[in-house]
């Protein structure tokens, strides 16, 4: 992936660095595009993934959706060519100046998670003489088997309505005259690989389905959120995550009635590979259990680690030498868990040379902080090296 002119682009840039492979990311879209239409399913980009501008004016450009968090991620996605009636609101607490932006955008959807939010919703639709599209997220407790941080369709997550709780939720929306419920909403968590779980997803939504269709609820559209992962461990023999079969568990196994659309809202999937972090060794520590290797990139961007104890691949771009050593790849930030790897395989290592963290493209930049008051990494997309 790195060719040598490259590297010594990266050895004449300022680290750390986010770089975006643009040709990698056009690809991965381009076979997003092509079997989203073959299974006639409409998608929404999660810009919690990656917000960088420059990579949502790309993803708009293919005329999908966006699936949104916070106000401010509405306005980005506008503000990047996203239409809003293909916005969809979801997050756990929205205030009620995000709820009347979104408003005033005319979003497609809000995707709610408890009777009090429906009612704010119902008060504030009131009071600026307006109506909003509601979905309903339904908690169908199934086990997405990743991290316990990353798993939200279990009944003990913060997020979704359970079902237990749906009596008093439709008793609620019956008094509601400013909003018209939907669609259906579901998502169960994050970094999903096991296609299987998708299946048992398709299995719980169609039993749930029917209960509404017993209260003769009809819901036009079901969503079923986003989560398919990507490998992490051979980023370069699995670039490109499997959309096809992805989109075929769905129409095999989802039981769709006449005039339903099914959504989906991936992220992590269309970003993931086509970013990396670019960092410079400052020091290489001697120790008696391990040799550190210390970064100019830290926790502050590239979270995930430390925060998912999640594994990224690892690579000296620049070093010649044959043998290999154990290195704890860590970086600056005063905080024991700033930590990329332990005991990794690298070539001898030395002051200067080039780490890259593989797989950065998703909530590397968007998750990044100024802890320790330290400037924010910039970005570069491929053609601008």
């Amino acid at each position: 992936m790195f060719t040598e002119d490259l590297i010594n682009k990266f050895q004449s840039t300022p680290t750390p660095f986010y770089y975006y492979d643009t040709d990698l990311l056009r690809k991965t879209l381009d076979a997003l595009q092509k079997a989203s239409k073959k299974h006639d399913i409409e998608v929404h980009y999660a810009l919690k993934a990656n917000s960088n501008k420059q990579i949502l004016n790309i993803i708009s450009k293919l005329g999908i959706g966006a699936d949104c968090v916070s106000g401010n991620e509405i306005r980005r996605a506008i503000e990047s060519g996203f239409p809003a009636n293909k916005i969809v609101f979801a997050g756990v607490g929205k205030s009620d100046d995000e709820i009347r932006h979104a408003l005033k955008e005319k979003i497609f959807c809000f995707n709610c998670e408890s009777v009090e939010e429906i009612k704010v919703i119902e008060h504030i639709c009131k009071s600026e003489h307006t109506k909003a599209n509601i979905a309903l997220r339904i908690n169908p407790n199934v086990n997405a088997h990743t991290h316990h941080y990353i798993t939200t369709g279990l009944e003990e997550n913060k997020f979704g309505i359970n079902m237990w709780d749906m009596e008093n939720v439709l008793e609620a929306i019956k008094h509601c005259k400013h909003i018209t419920l939907i669609g259906l909403h579901f998502h169960i968590g994050s970094q999903i690989t096991d296609m299987t779980v998708f299946k048992t997803l398709c299995m719980k939504v169609n039993e749930l389905q029917q209960w509404f269709f017993d209260r003769n609820i009809y819901a036009p559209n079901i969503n079923l959120g986003g989560g398919l992962g990507i490998d992490y461990y051979h980023p370069d023999d699995n670039s490109i995550v499997d959309f096809e079969t992805y989109f075929s568990i769905f129409r095999q196994f989802l039981k769709l009635h006449p005039g339903q659309k099914l959504h989906v809202e991936p992220g992590r999937a269309l970003v993931a590979q086509c970013g990396s972090l670019v960092s410079k060794v400052l020091f290489v520590k001697k120790g008696i259990q391990s040799n550190f290797i210390i970064l100019d990139a830290g926790m502050t961007e590239l979270i995930r680690p430390a925060l998912y104890q999640s594994y990224h691949k690892i690579e000296n771009i620049t070093s010649s030498a044959v043998n290999t050593l154990k290195y704890d790849v860590t970086g600056p930030v005063c905080e024991s868990s700033d930590c990329f790897g332990k005991a990794i395989d690298l070539p001898e290592t030395q002051r200067g040379d080039l780490i890259v963290l593989r797989s950065a493209g998703a909530y590397g930049e968007s998750m990044a902080l100024d802890y320790n008051l330290r400037d924010r990494a910039k970005s570069y997309l491929s053609e601008e090296l």
